[in-house]
């Protein structure tokens, strides 16, 4: 990975943080400006307002002027500016910045009052009257309805700015605090995303490098952790699938092996003349005898891959399973009369409908019989049942056999698993006749048990679904 996702998170972050400084740096800067020339016009603008209502003002003469600085001063030092007394020609005649005499003002050049318009302030040097930069407020002095001359309030900008710096300095800090605060949060991202993502990461390519005995170490709770064991799970799962594969391909050579390498012996014996003519019906007997093992070893494989491979459609439709077990009890009815065991049919009803896939079905029934056959004794009997209980119908194949011990009861349904492990007593079986059942019986979301006694017999019971 060239760029991973924490390092795009910390870019990103840092890139939002410069973008948040700037933005608080340039446009608070600007706005907090703003809200102080507001603030400041409103509350001077007022203030000349009340001063130019005051009746002392409608005639300033020298009598009364040192009442009128002293005022005037003290309005000025709380606020904090200079005030003006401006008369009607535009001559300043008194400041409290400056002494200066009614019989001496001094003229404001181009002094214009109506050229404010609806402005209340103005920010600049009034008129080149000042060297730097000041906001200025003028408020009208009226008498009998016309102007006698006006207040001019006079605020440095330079302390305006030095109140918006104090201001920006505090954003700038909570900005900088928040930040940091916020950076906890990158902290967080890295322990519980990022770190528990890596892992899972390094999982995956150690599962596609074949390595499935991988374990992803993330125990959280959340859905990183769910993730890892999802991970983990499947890992095992096709850590248990490949064990399976190669058990499967070992089972299935050694089943092919041994019936080939008889063929294959015996058919070079008669080429070159060890078995002499009068001798060979015997070893073709055996050599069909293992061919029909192939045959059927074959056919079985093929109806597991066909199961597998059709995902368990089914094919579901209504039938009578009474008809299905005589029908499949008549198949067997030659090698039950050779070896003299009696097949026992106590069947529910004349008719008894079930909803399954007739053809599996009847495969079922086939591996059952036929595996109980396989294991019981000469002279003995089978009970094939059916039952309907609660929306269901049981079927029931039961011998009078050998048993199964009780510890392959749960391997029985193992593809290739055989009781009979010296492969002497049963040499025609594939070890597939039970897996085939299971795998039917699960497609139909049924079930399926098994009650054996080693020495009395076995009884396999499973359900279908009652046609309606």
């Amino acid at each position: 990975m060239k760029r991973p996702l924490y390092m795009k998170f910390l870019a990103g972050y840092i890139l939002i943080g410069i973008m948040a400084f700037f933005l608080v740096t340039a446009g608070g800067s600007y706005l907090v400006e703003k809200y102080l020339e507001r603030t400041v016009s409103d509350d001077l603008y007022q203030e000349a307002h009340r001063i130019a209502s005051d009746e002392t003002l409608n005639n300033v003469t020298a009598s009364n002027l040192d009442v009128i600085h002293e005022n005037l001063s003290a309005i000025s030092t709380y606020q904090d500016a200079a005030i003006w007394v401006i008369n009607s020609k535009g001559q300043i005649i008194l400041s409290t910045r400056r002494d200066i005499s009614p019989s001496a003002p001094i003229t404001v050049e181009n002094f214009d009052p109506t050229a404010w318009g609806s402005n209340y302030y103005q920010i600049g040097d009034f008129y080149g009257y000042f060297p730097e930069s000041r906001l200025s407020v003028i408020a009208p002095i009226t008498s009998e309805m016309s102007p006698k001359g006006y207040i001019a309030i006079h605020y440095q900008m330079k302390k305006l700015y030095q109140s918006r710096s104090r201001i920006l300095l505090i954003l700038q800090i909570i900005t900088l605090v928040f930040y940091a605060i916020t950076f906890c949060l990158l902290l967080i991202f890295r322990r519980h995303v990022d770190k528990p993502l890596q892992q899972i990461i390094k999982g995956a390519s150690e599962y596609a490098g074949g390595n499935l005995s991988y374990r992803i170490a993330v125990d959280s709770e959340d859905e990183m952790g769910y993730l890892a064991n999802t991970l983990n799970y499947m890992s095992d799962e096709l850590n248990k699938n490949g064990e399976y594969q190669r058990k499967f391909i070992a089972n299935i050579s050694h089943d092919f092996r041994s019936p080939l390498t008889s063929i294959k012996g015996y058919v070079e014996a008669m080429l070159d003349g060890t078995i002499p003519p009068e001798l060979q019906e015997k070893y073709l007997k055996v050599i069909a005898f293992e061919s029909e093992r192939l045959e059927k070893l074959t056919r079985s494989l093929l109806t597991l891959n066909e199961l597998d491979v059709k995902k368990r459609m089914l094919h579901k439709r209504r039938f009578d399973i009474n008809e299905i077990i005589k029908t499949t009890a008549a198949a067997f009815e030659g090698i039950c009369t050779e070896r003299k065991i009696l097949l026992e049919l106590i069947l529910s009803g004349k008719e008894l409908f079930v909803h399954a896939d007739m053809e599996q079905i009847q495969q079922v029934l086939y591996n059952l019989l036929d595996n109980a056959i396989k294991f019981s004794h000469d002279s003995s009997s089978i009970i094939l049942e059916t039952t309907e209980k609660n929306g269901k119908v049981f079927v029931s194949v039961k011998d009078h056999g050998s048993g199964i011990p009780k510890d392959s009861l749960v391997k029985i349904w193992d593809r290739f698993y055989k009781i009979d492990t010296s492969r002497g007593k049963d040499r025609k079986g594939t070890g597939l006749g039970l897996a085939i059942v299971k795998e039917i019986i699960n497609a139909h979301d049924q079930h399926i048990n098994v009650i054996s006694t080693e020495g009395v017999g076995t009884e396999f019971i499973f359900t279908l679904e009652k046609a309606k």
